[in-house]
């Protein structure tokens, strides 16, 4: 039981999820019993038992599923029913089956520490994201500004985002500084695998810069991934409020609150854009 738990401490130290798959209910002849538990990885390895047969990989099929959904599940195996007898049990018992994915903390780049970078890293922090900023200034990306960052870098945007340890379960919030930053920061992140990109910006000016992407073979379907004008409409002016819509949209994607938006979309902001003007950057 503690190399179990132990490794799924491993797991999610290591930013992987699993699902804990334990039977919570059995009755009759059941080839284990209550509380036995195995785990289940995302390519399908797992570890301990809740006794073989059909149905345990009935139930890492559902696990894995899970894994996916973010949901947890129950699931009933009764073992005098076709299910069993197709496959030759007859143990004769049945049981539940409660199956949890652990997943890790998920983790937000925050890319830009301007004064909207600055607050949303407090926020982000405060209602139990990880948090990471990178930012090109080190008078911006100082530790001392962002004490619950797990990490602030120094770097050049593009080429951290390039090569940064970012991954599927990652959220990218793009809040640089200019329009020309916020450009070079999208083209990269878009190359990479991560659960969420979020752009700053007026409808207008990400028009254009779609619209430059799209002039560049940015292929729509990558542009429906992005998150823009980021965060929840809810009328915000200052860099708090506008942290605040930022945080509340990243939790409800977390959720699956947060309904994705389509390349159509993407499209008919890209032929509504007009030629891109670069403005005198900005500190956000």
């Amino acid at each position: 039981m503690r190399s179990l738990f132990g490794a799924v401490d491993e797991a999610i130290a290591r930013g992987d999820a699993v699902a804990l798959v334990t039977i919570v209910r059995a009755q009759g002849s059941t080839p284990q019993r209550v509380g036995a538990r195995m785990i289940v990885y995302e390519d399908g390895r797992t570890l301990g038992t809740i006794g073989g047969g059909c149905y345990e990989q009935d139930a890492c099929g559902k696990a894995r599923l899970a894994l996916q959904t973010g949901r947890p599940t129950l699931a009933h195996y009764d073992l005098n029913d076709d299910f069993a007898e197709e496959q030759g049990l007859i143990c004769g018992g049945q049981m539940d089956v409660f199956i949890d994915p652990v997943t890790p903390t998920p983790r937000v780049c925050i890319v830009g520490a301007g004064h909207v970078g600055y607050h949303t890293a407090q926020l982000a922090a405060t209602v139990g994201f990880r948090v990471v900023v990178v930012d090109d200034r080190a008078s911006f990306a100082d530790p001392a500004r962002f004490p619950t960052a797990e990490r602030v870098e120094v770097a050049e945007i593009p080429e951290w985002l390039r090569t940064a340890d970012v991954g599927p379960r990652d959220y990218l919030v793009i809040v640089t500084r200019g329009h020309r930053e916020d450009l070079d920061a999208l083209r990269a992140a878009l190359a990479r695998d991560t659960a969420y990109v979020g752009l700053i910006g007026s409808k207008a000016k990400i028009a254009r810069l779609y619209a430059r992407l799209g002039d560049e073979g940015t292929h729509a379907a990558a542009l429906a991934r992005v998150h823009a004008p980021i965060g929840l409409d809810l009328g915000a002016v200052s860099p708090e409020e506008i942290a605040v819509s930022i945080v509340a949209e990243l939790i409800a994607h977390r959720r699956g609150r947060l309904p994705s938006r389509t390349g159509m979309q993407h499209e008919e902001e890209a032929r509504a854009a007009q030629p891109l003007q670069w403005l005198p950057p900005t500190v956000r």
